[in-house]
């Protein structure tokens, strides 16, 4: 039997595509913004959505005679045990629409308005707005720079905890910096949370997506103590494309925390997932892994084809080592002109990078590149960074 193949789309069908990733640039310009990318859809996934249309099954979802969303719930908890022999309880699993509304309703459910949240710099900015769209108080938590490579400053989550943190919000792998944080790091973050009562609200959405053989490690994962402290939020959106599908899962590591949750979020205030988003990930987590190994091999070769173009034609780039995502982390230094890495990328080569000012205040001279596409259209953007970088050096 042939491999399954990790296929990208044609540049001219991406053309006609309605969603954010093709209509938020004007259409001269290359996009590299939105973290999603242009990849054909795994078949298994294709199935699943074509029965129901097939069979014209759009009543109430069942599944097995139980609600459709117990399903996804089972899916989760037999994919976490295959792949990192962690035992998540599937009646544990509340079922959401995407990993913002876990994260704000995770903020609502155990902090109270004028409290602390805490998460790692540069960041998701939903993260930050979260926050403050809640009236909760952000605590931002620079992740040190270590020359190319950005680690976890203990040091400095230890004083951001004892401040009166109440809830810390973990991206891994991270957004934007693609760093897949090491047992050890994570194990090290635990403890300060145990010592200062700190839940953690755990993104794992690109866990699927590490690369080059490295391990991902669920929070939850660490431990009975660990597990009792987080809440685990992922879907297949990022590994499958599939964020129009509107379909991701929490996980409560304790039934403490459930209840907690439960408390403020009853059943039903949350919504219920269509049965189109539910059966396509419960066959993407199920049976898409082949399909996964084959993009996760794309995505190491455009990684290796961005950073060796960058490394021999602009070496003034900085290029932080990607271990996980489809997003590299660029530093264009002091060599740009005013207004930022973003409007430069935007404006001189036409491509549709985002600045790095949205995650963080601090990183206006950085920026996110999504590099999940064809070799194509990574060497045409490339290409137009390069000539832009030359112009603007003359």
């Amino acid at each position: 039997m042939t491999p399954p193949t990790a296929a990208v789309l044609p540049e001219e069908l991406l053309r006609t595509h309605r969603d954010v990733r093709w209509t938020e640039f004007s259409p001269d310009m290359l996009p590299a913004g939105v973290a999603g990318t242009d990849m054909a859809t795994a078949p298994v996934v294709l199935e699943a959505i074509e029965r129901l249309v097939r069979d014209q099954d759009f009543g109430y979802p069942l599944r097995n005679g139980r609600p459709a969303g117990e399903a996804l719930a089972a899916a989760f908890s037999r994919r976490m045990a295959r792949l990192y022999g962690w035992q998540a309880d599937a009646a544990a699993v509340v079922p959401v629409a995407d990993l913002v509304q876990g994260v704000t309703a995770t903020i609502m459910a155990f902090t109270a308005p004028g409290d602390s949240v805490a998460a790692h710099m540069p960041s998701y900015q939903p993260f930050r707005t979260a926050t403050a769209a809640t009236g909760r108080r952000f605590v931002p938590m620079p992740l040190r720079a270590n020359g190319d490579r950005y680690e976890l400053d203990l040091q400095q989550a230890r004083e951001a905890f004892s401040s009166g943190v109440r809830l810390f919000i973990l991206c891994n792998p991270h957004n934007p910096t693609g760093r897949v944080f090491t047992r050890a790091e994570l194990q090290a973050l635990v403890e300060l949370a145990q010592e200062f009562d700190v839940v953690i609200v755990s993104d794992e959405i690109h866990s699927d997506l590490v690369l080059d053989g490295r391990e991902h490690v669920p929070v939850a994962a660490l431990g009975p103590e660990a597990a009792a402290r987080t809440v685990t939020l992922t879907s297949a959106t990022k590994s499958f494309n599939l964020p129009a599908l509107r379909t991701a899962v929490m996980h409560f590591g304790s039934e403490a925390l459930l209840r907690t949750f439960e408390r403020h979020f009853p059943p039903r205030l949350l919504g219920q997932l269509s049965a189109m988003g539910i059966d396509a990930t419960i066959a993407a987590w199920d049976h898409g892994d082949p399909w996964l190994d084959a993009f996760r091999l794309h995505l190491g070769q455009m990684r290796d084809r961005l950073h060796d173009r960058l490394a021999a034609e602009a070496p003034l780039v900085g290029f932080t080592p990607i271990e996980g995502t489809f997003m590299a982390w660029l530093d264009f230094g002091r060599h740009l002109p005013e207004g930022g890495a973003g409007a430069f990328l935007q404006e001189q080569a036409k491509v549709g990078a985002y600045g790095g000012d949205i995650f963080g205040e601090d990183y206006s001279r950085h920026a996110r590149l999504v590099f999940g596409t064809s070799r194509e259209l990574l060497d045409a953007m490339i290409d137009r960074i390069v000539a832009a970088l030359r112009r603007n050096a003359r």
